[in-house]
């Protein structure tokens, strides 16, 4: 473990693997209340690590402004074995769910940050391996935020033991992740289609199914460049947003965008911000979201 100013190196091992990440701690935590953690996961590109998400999103400053703890755990070769069964790290074995809840348990023991009410976000690939965390260690997470990312098909049969908050974030331009259902840009044999994944809506039915919201209890609020749902009363007070970002392309929101990258991306809210808000009142102790 190494420290850089308010940043945390470490290394875990998990299944035979050295696995890396880091946390970014607060400057400081609001008395009267713990410090939550929160797992930001990268999208999936060769090689890619954590710093991209720290250097990408304002999750930094989110930290000091909520009183929050932040890691940025690096994927294996750039990706996460998300259930898909098509990122390198899915083929290979990886657990992922095991190694992100290695890292929750190291901070709790380290810094003290809750063991049952972590959150977790990421986009893309990330999205992915977000939900696949909040449905196999919902003992863990409080908290789930996906952009860009629907819930994998594969995942429809795994049962938590805990209710979950979802906020669901996807633009209607997005060409990599299509905010209706879809599949994998890899193909099997004879350009089999792989890795279907559902789209937004049925994602938060899922979810809303899940946590046991009850029906016609919506609430919508719309802009000129953004819709989102809300649905509260789920077990142990959880919520179910879905964000509907219009002509919003598969990036994060309040990002700035490259001139390598033409996919839009919205400049109406900030992604980080955002999660920090809606993740703040909803950090339940699990043992009041059981299911």
């Amino acid at each position: 473990m190494s420290v850089d100013g308010d940043l945390v190196a470490g290394t875990l091992r998990i299944g035979g693997r050295h696995r890396d990440f880091a946390v970014r701690l607060p400057r400081a935590v609001p008395a009267g209340r713990p410090m939550p953690l929160v797992l930001v996961l990268h999208g999936h590109q060769w090689n890619v690590t954590g710093q991209i998400m720290r250097e990408w999103t304002t999750f930094d400053e989110q930290a000091d402004a909520w009183g929050f703890a932040v890691a940025y755990p690096d994927g294996l070769g750039g990706g996460w074995a998300d259930g898909r069964g098509v990122t390198g790290a899915d083929l290979a074995g990886v657990d992922d769910v095991a190694f992100l809840r290695a890292i929750i348990d190291w901070s709790a023991e380290r810094y003290g940050t809750p063991a049952d009410r972590a959150v977790v976000t990421g986009i893309s690939n990330g999205a992915f391996m977000a939900h696949r965390l909040a449905l196999e260690a919902s003992d863990r997470v409080a908290v789930l935020a996906a952009v860009a990312g629907g819930l994998p098909a594969a995942l429809l049969g795994t049962r938590p033991t805990h209710a979950v908050s979802a906020l669901l974030i996807h633009g209607t331009a997005d060409m990599i992740t299509p905010i209706g259902p879809g599949h994998s840009r890899r193909r099997g044999p004879r350009g089999r289609l792989l890795g279907r994944t559902l789209s937004l809506h049925e994602t938060a039915e899922h979810w809303r199914a899940t946590n046991r919201c009850p029906s016609g209890a919506d609430s919508r609020r719309t802009t000129e460049l953004s819709s989102r749902v809300t649905t509260p009363g789920g077990v142990g007070g959880t919520q179910v947003v879905a964000w509907t970002v219009f002509g919003g392309g598969h990036n994060w929101p309040g990002a700035p965008v490259g001139d390598d990258w033409d996919e839009p991306t919205t400049q109406e809210f900030d992604g980080a911000e955002e999660i920090c808000r809606f993740a703040a009142p909803l950090l339940s102790a699990a043992d009041t979201r059981r299911l």
